[in-house]
């Protein structure tokens, strides 16, 4: 089987689909087309592969060649030694994994001279033959004959026996993977409080004596045991139970050996292959099972920060209406800006109600001159510091309003990022005369109007809505969150004559430089009035228009189709339907009931299948539909402010903030979000909290537990109003190294920024491993 043939196959088992599917779409990738274009609009090619499937497969495929490459490099490197067999090229072949790879390789790769070499150098292998060979002789009486000057003592023959015996197993592919098998499945994790640093690690003390096994521990909870152990707080160790586990370990290698005997020889073996696990392979699985736990908690943390990036992305937005942002601030004042209906900045202010200078008829007065002035629709507030203050003055402010006067629709809404937005080189660029602090309230404004469009500005791991997410693999989160931009920016379409660079650089076949251009084609020559005139623009050619046209609209353009989602290569099924129908385009489009009189078969062809036929009647009947919620906002309770406000049993409504492992955030109003935890979401079991909830949903909670000193609140979904006591796993899920419990308010789901997402301590075998396990 050649390498794509054997690609195609595993992807395709893994994603549930056929190897022509999969070999298919790999071609369409390779040429360079996108995975939403793939999706969208070659499903006869890839027989309907959704962009779910096509994301794995893109991620496995990276994987699986790089592992062909090892493969390939590997069988030239035992080949160029002419040590390659028939067996061990099968075993080779056979391999699904790079660890089994590099298993099977041990005994060919070049190495530095080891012990065991330095034996062999001695004449010390025949020693090792005549001991397995006669099981009932005494090892020290054959070991007496090969004492020379090299090897002046018994023992110091039986040591280098021992030392080639020990790199044999070590480098035994079988033994190795029969190992790996046990330790998965009976593998401890286990942590102690490092003596004195109980005071400094106060906020991992559930962690100061803690033993779980391998198999089950849960991301977030490894996470925070990798961050205390990062933290010099508490020792990780890996491994079997220390007695029953650990006979077993070495009874696995000595059955390498085959001791099975009673003569001196065998039970010399046996103590030989006990000293091998305890020296050399515990230690070889412990940084194996590290570097396997490490990985696992990572890519489990990556999925839920990207689900939650979606769902922060794909939020509902307010619409195409005039916007008063406000960035709450005590001393430095709050800062206003408003925005029109474009997002457009119009004006700006800073007021200053609080302390110290409690100007707040002032602020009133600025407040009302603005809405007046600019028709102001909405008013967004930041949801930090002094959030509720500033929402309580805009309340009353609000009552001041001329009767007949349109009242503004006031929300809170989350302001992550908005202060790394503020002080970027695109806001700088596009905001150079304007005050850092103000630009965050633009931001704030824009993200009401429309949150992707504003959010895409914003680097993803910045929006801060994962767990840990500072500890894991950077390059794999950022891969996987720029996956997640770029599907939520295709998936809702962009307005071609209004989107800005940032959010048209996410459009499938674009990039910066080609957004930069389209806008710098705009605004030297005017609105775009069809998708044709982007092959006008510098540097785009046929192939990137390809690939973006589908996903870029133009409202009241020449071309009626180029506001809905039909791709122009399809535009002449879109005129056979409307020919069939003998109506006008423009009267068609949206005419539910005659659409769906129409037999999507009869307009099939040899280049458009029964997938792009249903898609271009499902876009007629609604064209350019918006698949975001409608919008809506949480209602906080009128004199719940504050933490120490609440009270067990009260009902409030809240928005969910952030959505992790072990349950959900939400943000009730009083400056800390509230944690309800996975077991009480619902009143049934929930495995996975994104089953019931997603960021950005509006929730009524009812409150379980109010913790002020350590900043924590209780909440519970569930009807029969939960409970306020949890057992000790629930809140140790709730706390993991007492950052995610704390929420986006305080420090974020993530942790500290800057958090280092290495090791520093693992127990008795020492950082050095750690240090290793980074470089692999």
């Amino acid at each position: 089987m050649d390498t794509a043939r054997r690609i195609a196959g595993t992807i395709a088992t893994e994603i549930g689909a056929r190897p022509e599917q999969v070999t298919a779409a790999v071609t369409l990738l390779d040429e360079g087309a996108t995975v939403p274009f793939v999706a969208r609009y070659r499903k006869e090619v890839t027989d309907g592969l959704d962009d779910s499937q096509l994301r794995t497969l893109a991620d496995r495929l990276t994987y699986l060649r790089e592992l062909e490459a090892r493969r390939a490099a590997i069988v030239d490197s035992i080949r160029s030694q002419d040590k390659l067999t028939d067996d061990l090229a099968l075993s080779i072949a056979k391999a699904v994994t790079k660890a089994e790879l590099e298993d099977i390789y041990l005994p060919y790769k070049p190495k530095r001279r080891t012990k065991a070499m330095i034996a062999r150098e001695n004449g010390l292998e025949p020693l090792v033959e005549a001991i397995l060979a006669d099981r009932m002789a005494d090892p020290e009486a054959l070991a007496a004959g090969f004492v020379t000057e090299a090897v002046p003592t018994v023992k110091d023959a039986l040591a280098g026996a021992r030392d080639i015996i020990a790199e044999g197993l070590a480098e035994n592919a079988g033994l190795l993977g029969g190992l790996r098998d046990f330790m998965q499945k009976e593998a401890v994790v286990s942590a102690r409080v490092i003596a004195g640093q109980e005071e400094k690690g106060a906020k991992f003390s559930d962690y100061f004596d803690h033993r779980e096994l391998w198999a089950s521990i849960p991301s977030h909870r490894a996470l925070a045991l990798l961050r205390a152990s990062n933290e010099g707080v508490v020792t990780l160790d890996i491994g079997p139970e220390p007695e029953v586990g650990a006979a077993r370990a070495e009874a696995i290698v000595a059955a390498a050996l085959d001791p099975r005997g009673s003569g001196k020889g065998d039970e010399w073996l046996r103590g030989v292959a006990g000293w091998t696990w305890r020296v050399k392979l515990s230690m070889t699985m412990m940084l194996d099972l590290l570097g396997t736990l490490r990985g696992r908690a990572h890519e489990e943390a990556i999925q839920v920060f990207a689900r939650n990036l979606k769902d922060l992305l794909l939020a509902a937005p307010a619409g195409p209406r005039a916007t008063l942002g406000l960035d709450p601030g005590i001393r430095t004042g709050v800062k206003a800006a408003v925005v029109d209906a474009t997002g457009k900045l119009v004006a700006t202010e800073t007021l200053y109600p609080f302390q110290p200078k409690n100007d707040l008829r002032g602020a009133q007065a600025a407040i009302l001159q603005l809405v007046a002035k600019h028709g102001v629709e909405l008013i967004a507030i930041g949801n930090g510091t002094a959030s509720r203050e500033t929402e309580r003055l805009v309340t009353e402010t609000l009552k001041l309003l001329p009767k007949g006067v349109k009242t503004p629709t006031k929300v809170v809404v989350s302001e992550a990022g908005a202060s790394v937005y503020s002080a970027s080189e695109l806001a700088a660029r596009e905001f150079p005369d304007l005050d850092v602090s103000l630009r965050g309230a633009v931001s704030i404004a824009r993200r009401l109007q429309d949150p992707l469009a504003e959010l895409v500005k914003i680097e993803p791991k910045s929006i801060g809505v994962g767990q840990y997410q500072h500890d894991v693999d950077q390059h794999r989160l950022s891969r996987a969150l720029e996956a997640v931009v770029e599907d939520a920016v295709n998936a809702v379409g962009v307005d071609l004559n209004t989107a800005s660079a940032p959010l048209l650089a996410h459009v499938s076949g674009l990039g910066p430089g080609l957004a930069e251009a389209i806008v710098a084609h705009r605004d030297a020559k005017g609105a775009f009035r069809s998708r044709k005139d982007l092959l006008d623009v510098t540097r785009l050619g046929p192939r990137a228009f390809e690939q973006c046209a589908g996903f870029l609209r133009i409202r009241d353009g020449a071309e009626p189709l180029d506001a809905s989602a039909v791709h122009p290569e399809a535009y002449d099924v879109a005129r056979r339907i409307v020919k069939a129908c003998g109506r006008d385009l423009r009267a068609l489009m949206g005419d539910t009931a005659a659409l769906r009189r129409l037999r999507a078969e009869e307009f099939v062809d040899g280049k458009f299948g029964l997938p792009t036929v249903r898609d271009i009647l499902a876009e007629l009947e609604k064209p350019g539909r918006d698949p975001r919620p409608s919008f809506v906002t949480a209602s906080f309770a009128e004199g719940v402010e504050d933490i120490k406000d609440l009270k067990p049993g009260m009902v409030l409504e809240g928005t969910v903030t952030n959505v992790a492992a072990f349950g959900a955030f939400v943000d009730i109003g009083v400056h800390q979000d509230g944690l309800v935890h996975v077991s009480q979401l619902a009143d049934r079991f929930v495995k996975d909290p994104h089953e019931v909830v997603k960021a950005g949903d509006v929730v009524k909670v009812r409150v379980t537990e109010v913790d002020v000193a350590r900043k924590r609140i209780g909440l519970t979904m569930r009807k029969d109003g939960g409970s306020s006591a949890r057992d000790d796993r629930a809140a140790r899920d709730a706390r993991p190294g007492g950052q995610a419990a704390r929420g986006p308010k305080g420090p974020m789901a993530s942790g500290p920024k800057g958090a280092p997402s290495g090791g520093a301590s693992t127990g008795a075998l020492g950082a050095a491993l750690l240090d290793a396990m980074r470089k692999r």
